[in-house]
């Protein structure tokens, strides 16, 4: 095991879950090109998120999508925002982020496991 290893218990504290982005908008005060979101999460809530996804995503094709996000680290001011949770995607060439999200629908709060 690398000294990099998580163990299966330390991995099962990583809560990801799914959610359905019910806001969108550019995020001026960011350093970099970044959207704030609003995702609901079934009966975890809403939580606000920054995303830097301006590469591929387009705020008005945002809103309904569902994405997967870590939802219990702690609130982090990022600017002007205090955001709630990380939300996943793949890392490409200039880090460009693409997305992680369900194939298919699943109702708002599923864990990722």
């Amino acid at each position: 095991m690398s000294e990099d290893s998580l163990s299966w218990s330390e991995f099962e504290k990583v809560e990801m879950r799914v959610g359905t982005i019910l806001e969108a908008s550019v995020f001026e005060e960011a350093r970099n090109p970044a959207y704030k979101l609003l995702i609901d999460f079934g009966p975890l809530g809403q939580k606000r998120s920054s995303a830097q996804i301006t590469d591929l995503y387009q705020v008005a094709d945002l809103v309904g999508k569902q994405v997967v996000a870590v939802v219990n680290f702690p609130p982090k001011q990022i600017a002007t925002m205090m955001s709630e949770c990380l939300v996943l995607g793949t890392l490409g060439d200039n880090k460009v982020v693409t997305l992680l999200q369900p194939e298919q629908g699943v109702p708002n709060g599923l864990r990722i496991g």
